[in-house]
């Protein structure tokens, strides 16, 4: 089974003056950190919202320094279930990252390929299976036909 996992990270940043500079050096830090080993997991702004529901943006800034909220997305490959996998990708993102909290937000099952070639030769073979039944018809009707000429 494979899975896609949504692990969301705390970034700290320094010596920023708005929300939007506090994101763009975040990813950036946080790119510098994951690759080459982890060039794999992609990195997105998280979404943060206020008790009542409002939405905020990913940063929060106090004294020129900031708190990034980023949501980093991997697939994991071969696990035997959803938590299996949340471990895996919090530990490889987790080795890279470290003194940064991590928190799985989401685990995702993927649809192995095996199973939708699987199912696409099944299709394929039901529909192969209808063109040899209507040939079959044909050729039991073209002979009547011939019958009634004749």
């Amino acid at each position: 089974m494979n899975c896609r996992v949504v692990v969301e990270a705390a970034i700290p940043v320094y010596d920023v003056s708005t929300p939007d500079e506090a994101v763009r050096i975040a990813i950036s830090k946080t790119g510098e950190l994951l690759n080459p080993d982890l060039n794999y997991v992609e990195i997105n702004m998280g979404e943060r919202t206020s008790p009542s529901g409002e939405e905020l943006p990913p940063a929060f800034i106090a004294a020129d320094e900031a708190l990034v909220a980023l949501e980093l997305e991997m697939t994991v490959f071969n696990v035997e279930r959803e938590e299996h996998a949340s471990r895996i990708a919090r530990k490889e993102i987790g080795q890279r990252l470290e003194n940064i909290p991590l928190t799985v937000l989401d685990v995702k099952v993927l649809e192995d390929e095996d199973d939708e070639d699987e199912d696409e030769a099944e299709a394929e073979a039901e529909a192969s299976d209808a063109e040899k039944e209507d040939e079959s018809d044909e050729d039991d009707v073209l002979p009547e036909f011939e019958d009634l000429i004749e």
